[in-house]
């Protein structure tokens, strides 16, 4: 909960540029790749779709890979877990947070998320990066859990905490064997909020 008498802070011009070109890069991104694959599609193609230079590309993705698996889901999260109230747990605020994320989707959010989970699911180039961004997001969150209990993010708890979190949501989002065209993001939603609540409860079975 805010201050009442702290200010808000505002995204600055250079921050809302940033966001514009990072989503117009994913966008065309997308739009190529449906068209031609994503093997044939090139960075150079996406760049000059988006107006930018190869170099900017980078600036924004490491790899055409990073381009795919990194969205602004991992920022949505924090932010949300952030404003949970200091009375919950942790495991309790991130299910507020992932609650509050979730039900903040709309339906295009929901077409570029399945999109970009049918490419994880099929490219093996993707498939093999995605270990990469999974680490990422566990730092992260461990970043915003230390930081709400007090504890430096190494701390070996708060780890602890962060890759289960992520584990819960991994074993939900992405099953690696047997995902389909008709994978249904709204009911996946409801089962991590249920995993996390066995989470919450320690694991009971």
């Amino acid at each position: 909960m805010l201050d009442q008498g702290r200010a808000v802070p505002r995204t600055g011009l250079r921050e809302r540029k940033k966001a514009r070109t990072r989503a117009s890069l994913r966008e065309h991104a997308l739009r190529l790749f449906r068209l031609q694959g994503y093997q044939a599609t090139t960075v150079e193609q996406i760049a000059a779709a988006a107006e930018v230079s190869p170099s900017t590309f980078f600036r924004y993705f490491p790899t055409k890979e990073d381009l795919v698996l990194q969205d602004d889901m991992d920022v949505r999260m924090i932010e949300a877990f952030e404003q949970q109230p200091f009375g919950l747990s942790v495991i309790a605020a991130v299910r507020a947070a992932t609650r509050e994320v979730f039900g903040s989707y709309t339906a295009a959010d929901l077409d570029v998320l399945r999109e970009t989970t049918r490419l994880t699911m099929t490219v093996p180039e993707i498939r093999s990066r995605a270990l990469d961004e999974f680490a990422r997001s566990i730092g992260a969150i461990a970043e915003a859990v230390g930081k709400r209990a007090g504890r430096p993010a190494d701390d070996l708890a708060v780890r602890t905490v962060a890759g289960a979190v992520i584990g819960v949501i991994m074993s939900i989002m992405l099953p690696w064997e047997g995902w389909s065209e008709g994978y249904d993001f709204e009911d996946r939603f409801g089962r991590i909020d249920e995993a996390l609540a066995l989470l919450e409860a320690g694991l009971p079975l």
